[in-house]
């Protein structure tokens, strides 16, 4: 997706929350605050997004997000339960309807045999129900970051659509 339609994408994510009266968080670890940026890029953002969260390390996720450090240890930093927990946790934290998470390993390196460069998780949180998705997305790490990116978008506009 070119830089063209991706700013259609988040401009759609904006309305469809402006529309539907909902307000937005993010926690983000592999996309570093990418996903609340392309947000912001949108006029009208303020009237929906309530925070962004770069929650790189694994006490970042803990502190701000609520991850478990349970959670951490038995499944990693990567893992549908991590993403699925900093999602909630977002949600609770900015008091938000929605929120966005992405987790993942963009590399080049940190990639295992059971954790491969280009393994992501992203989950939207929207009012207590969590969808998870697992991507094994392939590239640079600006390529894997930037499909997450669109990739998120996508969730929510189909969370908040679906669920809504």
């Amino acid at each position: 997706m070119d830089e063209e339609n991706t700013e259609l994408l988040a401009e759609s994510v904006v309305r469809l929350l402006q529309e539907k009266k909902l307000l937005l968080s993010t926690v983000e670890s592999c996309t570093g605050g990418a996903v609340a940026a392309r947000i912001v890029d949108i006029p009208g953002a303020s009237d929906v997004l309530i925070q962004g969260l770069v929650t790189y390390s694994n006490q970042a996720k803990h502190r701000l997000a609520g991850v478990n450090t349970e959670t951490l240890e038995q499944w990693g930093a990567v893992s549908e339960q991590t993403a699925r927990e900093m999602a909630a946790g977002g949600n609770k934290s900015g008091e938000t309807d929605v929120c966005i998470s992405t987790t993942g390993i963009a590399g080049p390196g940190g990639g295992t045999l059971e954790k491969p460069v280009g393994l992501v998780y992203i989950a939207c949180d929207f009012q207590g129900k969590t969808q998870v998705r697992e991507l094994h997305l392939t590239g640079n790490r600006m390529d894997i970051r930037k499909k997450t990116v669109i990739q998120a978008l996508e969730l929510i506009r189909a969370c908040v659509s679906s669920c809504a």
